[in-house]
């Protein structure tokens, strides 16, 4: 049974950072894919980030384009981690932070549609206000 549990939310002022973490069970890393995904209120859950690594292929990096530069994904292998360092925080970076997980990798769209994972975490939430 596939579990993801996401930590690391809470309140920050703009300009600052937090790390969000998704800590995954039950899952075979042979070849995979993490993503990160908000929701604010109001609005539709879209894409952040994502990871995509396996044995026999390079690793995958992708980010929405309002994230690049301030957010950076990363995994640990040895912990079946994925983290979300966020950095330089923006109000209207303030939602509920979702990870994802597919396994057998992903490629372009495959990545960044939330449609295309089928397991998810149960959100923790991000708030930065100004």
């Amino acid at each position: 049974q596939v579990q993801l549990v996401e930590s690391g939310g809470g309140s920050v002022q703009a300009g600052g950072s937090l790390r969000l973490s998704c800590a995954a069970s039950g899952v075979a890393f042979s070849s995979v894919a993490m993503g990160w995904f908000r929701q604010a209120p109001g609005k539709e859950r879209e894409f952040v980030s994502a990871i995509r690594w396996g044995r026999f292929s390079p690793t995958y990096v992708s980010y929405r384009d309002s994230v690049k530069g301030r957010f950076t994904i990363s995994r640990d292998s040895s912990k079946n981690t994925v983290d979300l360092q966020m950095n330089s925080l923006k109000p209207e970076d303030t939602a509920v932070y979702y990870c994802a997980f597919q396994q057998g990798g992903c490629s372009g769209p495959g990545c960044t549609s939330g449609d295309k994972y089928p397991y998810w975490g149960q959100g923790t939430q991000v708030t930065v206000s100004s």
